[in-house]
């Protein structure tokens, strides 16, 4: 499927090579240790179920929907075409 000078396969290893990069940033960001009880963003009790259900917990749902929100994404480009990279 890729064409110029890339070899057979290469468009597939882009992909990959994405999906790995995003799995690897997502691991890195898990929360690990003990969980907190009390929220380190507005102070509210965290509860038990989601302390048990995530190991290393810092923040409640609702603090924890707001940053998710803010994250942002990889900025590499892994396009093929020329004009993508001039971007």
């Amino acid at each position: 499927m890729a064409g110029g000078w890339s070899r057979d396969g290469a468009v597939q290893d882009q992909i990959d090579d994405t999906v790995s990069d995003a799995v690897a940033a997502a691991r890195a960001r898990l929360p690990r240790g003990e969980s907190a009880e009390f929220c380190d963003i507005c102070g509210e009790d965290i509860p038990e179920k989601r302390r048990m259900a995530v190991p290393g917990v810092r923040t409640c749902v609702p603090c924890q929907s707001g940053r998710d929100s803010a994250v942002r994404h990889s900025a590499i480009n892994r396009r093929g075409s020329k004009d993508s990279q001039l971007r």
